[in-house]
């Protein structure tokens, strides 16, 4: 017991601790709710759907759903533990992924939880019950694996099975291959450059038999090869870009993204004030990742994982222990230690209780609750125009009822992208898309273009409104208005 009420042990309880709490977060990603949908019909119909089901405009098309088994894992864990299983099991998923990066830090104790802790502060804005953070643990054991094989090589076979697990659980697979490519090529170029320390020949050699298996591994998915090419289609939609806030390039006007500046800045700084000098398989591998993360904010995390460690080993010891003299004596440490830990602990267990107790009112804030409550009451006679961050909640709520869109905007498609937006957005020719589609009910934001737009439109009426949302009907022709429901 005293060894484990150690000061340095405590300090990382309390870490790891205030951690878990902060990384407990209400379920608030649009997209949770189609990926609960798409667990539950793998589950009901004993099959993974190769078409989409969800969606009446590109109903029987090709969709690759590359999470199919975060899906399946995700409903069969809310069927079970409910919202408050799913929040507790992602907060500790999101601990054991900076865990693993507290590893790679350094023996130094207080300087590898600090750096822990601010590796953790900038990647927040990408948390959440979401199967992007499965990618975030796998891609940090990745990196711990290709760092420790260079003293222990039978560690890169690990990538084996973390292949095989990885690229049915979600695309991000394409980042560890990636990493062990610059791993590679960074490995030869030490060699050519005669730098020292060097990765030895046989060294690479199996290296490089791991990556090619890692490889041939990739299309044993119910999506077989097209995994191999769809990570890439995905970084190349420009549509993707200019409308999802996550695959654009982070904005430093927002407070959000500061943290990760100032890992940017600390990079810099470190290397720049530290002697130790700098592989240049590191350097490749900074370069590559600043560039993915200044590109990306669902990328940012990358060059976050592999800086942090970078400036944690040149930090060393620092700061330097007190004097023992200045410490107080060994039983008060211990209890005071005690006191500090037990009290951490009873701080996270009640903020997560209170978290998982606010869900509902999370989801009121964040999703048309009410409205599709009053479309569950009052079915539509036709197509449903929806904001495309409501598509998954009404595919989960309104299922068989078909949206207009949703998140999966890799199914979707640019040029289709651009039609929603220009519609939303009450511009281009936004008329055409309402009759292409025979749409007669409209929910979207009560102070959007659109619902602005439409309320001045000869033959729309409001069915139903609240502070947060609008459903507009299309009249037939000589029908009186009805009176609007809603708040």
């Amino acid at each position: 017991m005293r060894g484990l009420l150690r000061t340095n042990h405590v300090f990382l309880a309390v870490l790891f601790l205030g951690l878990f709490a902060m990384a407990a977060r209400n379920v608030t990603d649009p997209d949770l709710w189609w990926h609960l949908k798409t667990g539950q019909y793998i589950a009901q119909h004993k099959s993974i759907p190769h078409t989409d089901p969800f969606s009446y405009t590109r109903a029987g098309e090709p969709w690759v759903a590359h999470e199919w088994l975060t899906e399946l894992l995700l409903y069969q864990l809310e069927r079970t533990t409910g919202w408050g299983g799913l929040i507790v099991i992602f907060a500790a998923i999101l601990s054991g992924a900076f865990f693993l990066l507290h590893l790679r830090c350094g023996a130094a104790p207080y300087v590898a939880g600090l750096a822990m802790l601010s590796a953790a502060w900038a990647t927040m804005p990408v948390w959440g019950v979401r199967p992007q953070v499965l990618s975030l643990l796998l891609t940090s054991l990745w990196l711990l694996i290709l760092e420790r094989s260079e003293r222990t090589p039978k560690l890169m076979w690990w990538t084996l099975p973390v292949t095989l697990l990885w690229v049915n659980l979600h695309a991000g697979f394409a980042v560890g291959l990636a990493l062990s490519m610059l791993f590679l090529a960074g490995g030869f170029i030490e060699r050519a450059l005669g730098f020292h320390p060097q990765p030895g020949a046989a060294h690479l050699r199996t290296a490089a038999l791991i990556l090619l298996l890692d490889l041939l591994i990739v299309p044993l998915n119910p999506n077989g090869l097209r995994l191999l090419s769809y990570p890439i289609e995905t970084l190349r939609s420009a549509a993707m870009q200019n409308y999802i806030a996550e695959w654009a390039s982070p904005n430093f006007h927002h407070a959000e993204y500061w943290p990760f500046l100032l890992v940017v800045l600390g990079t810099f700084a470190a290397l720049s004030w530290s002697r130790l000098q700098l592989r240049p398989r590191d350097l490749l591998l900074l370069i590559v990742s600043l560039y993915a993360g200044l590109c990306s904010i669902r990328l940012m995390p990358l060059f976050v994982l592999i800086a942090v460690p970078l400036i944690s080993q040149r930090l060393g010891d620092w700061p330097r222990s007190s004097s023992r003299s200045l410490r107080p004596p060994a039983a008060p440490r211990l209890l005071l230690n005690g006191v500090l830990a037990l009290a951490m602990a009873v701080f996270a267990a009640v903020h997560v209780t209170q978290v998982i107790q606010h869900q509902p009112q999370a989801e009121m804030r964040t999703f048309p609750a009410r409205a599709t409550a009053f479309l569950q009451a009052h079915p539509p006679t036709g197509p449903i125009f929806n904001h495309y961050d409501w598509g998954g909640y009404l595919i989960w709520h309104l299922y068989p009822t078909r949206v207009f869109i949703d998140g999966r905007a890799d199914l979707y498609g640019d040029q289709f992208l651009d039609q929603f937006a220009g519609t939303y957005q009450f511009k281009d020719d936004w008329q055409q898309t309402l009759q292409h589609w025979s749409i007669d009910t409209v929910l979207v934001p009560k102070d959007s273009a659109f619902a602005t737009g439409l309320r001045s439109s000869p033959g729309w009426t409001v069915s139903y409104e609240d502070s947060q949302a609008v459903v507009l009907t299309l009249l037939p022709p000589g029908v009186p208005t009805p009176a609007k429901q809603g708040l």
